[in-house]
């Protein structure tokens, strides 16, 4: 079993969906945690909108990084450009993919136009992985 980290700023948007995406495509075949370098709390836009692709991450919880300090990954995905940059030093066997995606939780105007910029940087999310486990995993 493969052990997966996705990290982002906060824990609550970005590193969530993608948390989810690996869980569900990847199965009982990947341990997949995620976790920010600060903890935001877990978005309720970031939860409808994985929800409405049938994908529950409503259980998952805001970590940060520290508490996984003595596990050793496989995989470290960072999802944004702050998380790589204040990223700590993980072991050599870790191996550590970046892939900026656009912060959702930045969006602005209609709760509608909000819920768009979540979807389509679910979207986003969604194709990556499934693109990622397809070639990597």
């Amino acid at each position: 079993m493969k052990k997966i980290l996705v990290l982002c700023t906060g824990n609550s948007c970005r590193s969530q969906m993608a948390h989810g995406y690996f869980q569900a495509v990847g199965g009982t075949d990947l341990k997949v945690y995620s976790a920010g370098v600060e903890t935001h709390g877990l978005n309720p836009r970031a939860v409808l909108v994985m929800k409405e692709d049938n994908v529950d991450i409503s259980s998952n919880t805001s970590n940060h990084i520290d508490e996984y300090s003595d596990i050793t990954f496989d995989l470290i995905l960072t999802v944004c450009d702050s998380a790589k940059e204040r990223c700590p030093v993980f072991p050599s066997q870790s191996k550590q993919v970046h892939f900026s995606f656009p912060d959702p939780a930045d969006a602005t105007g209609s709760e509608e136009d909000i819920l768009h910029s979540f979807r389509m940087v679910r979207n986003e999310i969604k194709s990556f992985v499934k693109e990622f486990i397809d070639i990597n995993l």
